[in-house]
């Protein structure tokens, strides 16, 4: 299958950025990974989506770009609307929401894009999008307005399918603290609304092992739904045991940063989970009583440093269980794009890192190996 990276990492939103952005980063990756073609899941800022979905040339000539490049697109993450490196993003992520008629018109100028861009021998086309939105403000009204947007999407979706030979689908991705917080609250409002055709879910692993789900249970649970895991965004979360020991939160307070939300769950010893909504907010009013995993995606090969782990065995358990369901793996795209707001001693060379994480992904997931 083709393993893709998702180019959220990079902070270009226009068309000729983004494709420098490919020559910097992963053009290199590629050849870091001795591989004749890489998969890349495209993120496209509203405005450069709005641009090319206007204009059949300019996709065609992105498409040729592309495949010049030995890149090949059958993914892209429309989940930020755009400015997602602004030095604070925060909440800004969640909008506009579902309930918002931006939001449709990018998620249709992306199936747009994606219809020209998908290689000959791609199964299908995959899109993912938040889930609705920030859980608050969020009513029955929104609830409505929501399910009509995925109702023209639906249309959308299935007119594309007449014609072209490849379907695309939505995938909706639940997150910690928005309308579909768990696996458990997609499942419920997907399942009364829309089409399993064209719409399923995203399976963020890093989101899934913050909200301390069972892998195998989360994904039994979207099957008898009647429901498909159209993506799985590969990523791991921080966990750690003791949180309230000193190390821990000296080391916990490394990842407190001021650009992204780091929603943060424990696990109490009632076996209810607690919840805040960022890092900072977690070590000031959580008990610290059970373990934590916290909303940061970190790289997939590395360690962090004790008392903090991560939480690949999640990830390697969904994709296990998927594996056992269908028979196939959906979508793969590896998904770490906090790799500039690290810790310091932390980091890596970015095409260097993105290189170790897909060999690790192919060898651990994929059962693949890659050359050095």
């Amino acid at each position: 299958m083709l393993l893709s990276y998702c180019t959220n990492v990079h902070p270009a939103e226009d068309l000729d950025g983004i494709l420098r952005q490919l020559d910097t980063y992963a053009v290199p990756v590629r050849e870091r990974l001795g591989a004749d073609r890489l998969g890349v899941g495209l993120w496209l800022a509203a405005e450069v989506a709005a641009g090319l979905a206007a204009d059949r040339a300019s996709r065609q000539r992105l498409s040729a770009e592309l495949t010049a490049r030995g890149l090949a697109v059958q993914t892209l993450n429309a989940f930020p609307y755009g400015g997602f490196h602004a030095d604070v993003v925060k909440h800004a992520v969640y909008v506009p929401r579902w309930t918002d008629v931006s939001r449709l018109r990018y998620t249709l100028d992306c199936i747009t894009v994606l219809a020209d861009l998908l290689p000959a021998d791609a199964a299908y086309g995959s899109i993912s999008t938040l889930p609705l939105g920030w859980r608050e403000p969020w009513s029955s009204s929104h609830d409505v307005r929501a399910g009509i947007a995925f109702e023209e999407v639906t249309r959308v979706l299935r007119t594309a399918l007449a014609r072209h030979e490849q379907p695309i689908k939505l995938a909706v991705e639940p997150e910690p603290g928005c309308v579909l917080d768990t696996v458990a609250d997609a499942v419920g409002w997907l399942a009364e609304r829309v089409e399993p055709e064209y719409v399923g879910l995203c399976l963020d692993t890093c989101h899934l092992a913050v909200s301390f789900a069972d892998p195998a249970g989360a994904i039994d649970r979207i099957h008898r739904a009647g429901l498909q895991v159209v993506k799985v965004q590969a990523s791991a979360a921080l966990h750690v045991e003791r949180p309230g020991s000193e190390q821990a939160r000296a080391a916990l307070a490394e990842f407190a940063e001021p650009r992204y939300l780091h929603q943060v769950r424990e696990l109490a010893p009632s076996g209810e989970v607690l919840a805040a909504d960022d890092l900072p907010e977690a070590l000031d009013t959580l008990p610290a009583e059970g373990p934590w995993r916290v909303h940061f995606h970190v790289p997939l090969h590395a360690h962090p440093d004790p008392p903090l782990t991560s939480t690949t065995g999640v990830l390697e358990a969904s994709l296990a269980a998927l594996s056992a369901h269908d028979g196939r793996l959906p979508h793969v795209e590896v998904e770490t794009y906090t790799w500039n707001v690290l810790p310091e001693g932390q980091r890596q060379e970015l095409a260097d890192g993105i290189a170790d994480e897909l060999r690790w992904a192919r060898a651990h997931l994929l059962g693949q190996e890659v050359p050095t």
